[in-house]
């Protein structure tokens, strides 16, 4: 006689109230079950959950990282040819300045951190600072000028304060600091009526 395909259940016996039981046709002794999402749903959580501290372990790190990189601080020095004490149109930046960084502590003023820079052949400095420095006072102070006759540090601009931590909620690691000046020697030609221009153009 001939062998009729056996149905079988995809389910071991369960309440019909609970789980509804559908039945396939299969040639082979053995039954195939085909779970309904219900019961797939811990699975996916699972994999949701493993998923997810996957993606904490690889990018939290790089987060971090992120964080701990030093502080970029960047600014100009230039020589002050009219000897205002401000940035003018005969004003040259000074390739070869030195300048120096110095942390100090907010309440005893002790010496917490230090380090030099010399400019780039555009007058620019680049100093890189580790580490956050939140309770500390930093700034920037002219050292010296390869320009004999530039060479004398304008006191009203020989120093620029810096902010070197990440609890003000700054994001970027790169801070601008403003441009100091060396006085030069001897005001240059045209410094006269350049500075009577502008004090003209302020009236």
């Amino acid at each position: 006689m001939p062998q009729h395909p056996k149905r079988f259940n995809i389910f071991p016996p369960c309440d019909p109230l609970q789980s509804p039981t559908t039945t396939i046709k299969y040639h082979s002794r053995f039954p195939l079950y085909f779970p309904f999402p219900s019961l797939l749903l811990p699975r996916i959580k699972a994999m949701a959950t493993k998923l997810f501290l996957l993606i904490a372990v690889c990018v939290l790190p790089v987060i971090v990282n992120a964080n701990r990189q030093p502080f970029r601080i960047v600014g100009k020095v230039y020589c002050d040819a009219c000897r205002a004490g401000f940035e003018t149109v005969k004003c040259s930046y000074i390739p070869g300045a030195r300048v120096k960084i110095e942390c100090k502590d907010r309440k005893t003023l002790s010496l917490k951190y230090s380090d030099e820079a010399e400019a780039d052949a555009t007058g620019t400095y680049n100093i890189l600072v580790e580490d956050d420095h939140q309770d500390q006072i930093c700034y920037v102070t002219l050292v010296s000028s390869p320009i004999k006759s530039c060479a004398v540090p304008d006191t009203r601009r020989n120093r620029a304060t810096v902010i070197l931590t990440r609890s003000n909620g700054a994001v970027s690691n790169i801070h601008s600091s403003n441009a100091m000046g060396f006085l030069q020697d001897t005001p240059a030609a045209g410094c006269q009526e350049l500075l009577h221009s502008l004090q003209h153009d302020d009236e």
